[in-house]
């Protein structure tokens, strides 16, 4: 009985002093102290209570406080509380310090809760980055077409990070800017002989208006010629009136061959018609002769005249006369 009462008195220890150095950083509070951050051992108890990892807020202050900025760690732990990078945060504000730029503890909590690297930010404001364009093609009015590639070297612009337009936009306003020069040329060779002319024309527009950027230059890396847009525009124009002209031809077409048909149709009804009335023709000389309105001289003097009138045609024909029918002849 006498022994079991110091192991458990040693084993509670151990679990004291287990609970104790885990919610107590101790080694993180003496190297803060260390380095001249005032830190008091029960704001880090705090720190774990409100489920803050100690070491993510102690050891960006005290890289702040060695740089020699004045931050309040009561700012960082809310930066940290509110998702944001405070470590990444801290190495902007040093970086901006050293190269002279103006820039806040807020305004690069701001930016790094934009979603923005405030870090790689700071950086490009001190060493600019060159954004290449894809391919762009443009059509001169002369229907040539031109491949243009272009070099831009921009700057971030700090006080436009938060809420200011990306690389994609400067890329798209590039290429519309290329655009409307080129397409603005009377020429391909204007542009090919002064490539410079894209250049002064998209710098003078103010691209980078809105954006997180300013763009220092804009070099024109290549042109290339093209297709020649507008010799094809007029070969499908004239292909696509060449078929309007046969289906309307084709149409015509139809048509007449509809009205010759129809002609034809007419043409027969006529001589129906002219042989129906022929048939009337000896019915009415035998009502004559009934009537005694017409001789037997009268009608072989009719027979003489229509035999002569043919004899003639055939002459002038150059062919032989017609036989009349069986009953003429018995009749003359």
């Amino acid at each position: 009985m006498e022994y079991i009462i110091p192991v458990v008195i040693i084993i509670a220890a151990i679990l004291f002093l287990v609970l104790f150095f885990t919610f107590v950083p101790l080694g993180l509070w003496i190297s803060a102290r260390a380095s001249g951050v005032h830190i008091g051992i029960f704001q880090l108890v705090g720190m774990r209570i409100r489920k803050v990892i100690p070491s993510r807020i102690v050891s960006p202050l005290i890289k702040a406080t060695k740089a020699g900025l004045t931050v309040s760690i009561n700012k960082l732990e809310a930066h940290y509380l509110a998702g944001g990078n405070v470590d990444r945060v801290i190495n902007a504000l040093i970086a901006a310090q050293r190269a002279g730029i103006p820039l806040d503890f807020e305004k690069s909590c701001a930016i790094d809760l934009a979603g923005r690297d405030v870090l790689n930010a700071v950086q490009m404001s001190v060493n600019p980055k060159v954004i290449e364009t894809p391919v762009i093609a443009a059509v001169a009015m002369d229907g040539i077409e031109l491949r243009a590639k272009a070099r831009v070297t921009v700057r971030a612009n700090i006080d436009r990070l938060v809420g200011g337009a990306g690389e994609e936009t400067i890329i798209a306003r590039i290429g519309e800017g290329i655009v409307t020069t080129v397409g603005s040329s009377a020429s391909h060779k204007e542009v090919l002989e002064n490539p410079d002319l894209i250049s002064r024309t998209v710098l003078n527009k103010g691209l980078d208006a809105g954006t997180a950027f300013e763009i220092l230059s804009i070099d024109i890396a290549d042109v290339d010629v093209g297709r020649n847009v507008g010799a094809q525009l007029q070969i499908d124009q004239a292909e696509a009136d060449k078929r309007i002209a046969q289906a309307l031809a084709e149409e015509r077409r139809a048509m007449a061959v509809a009205q010759e048909q129809e002609n034809l149709a007419a043409v027969q009804g006529m001589r129906a018609r002219v042989i129906e009335a022929e048939a009337e023709v000896p019915k009415a000389i035998a009502t004559a002769f009934r009537e005694g309105k017409l001789g037997v001289m009268d009608y072989y003097n009719m027979q003489n005249i229509i035999s002569d009138t043919e004899m003639r045609n055939a002459i002038s024909r150059g062919t032989a006369p017609a036989p009349r029918n069986a009953g003429e002849q018995e009749g003359k």
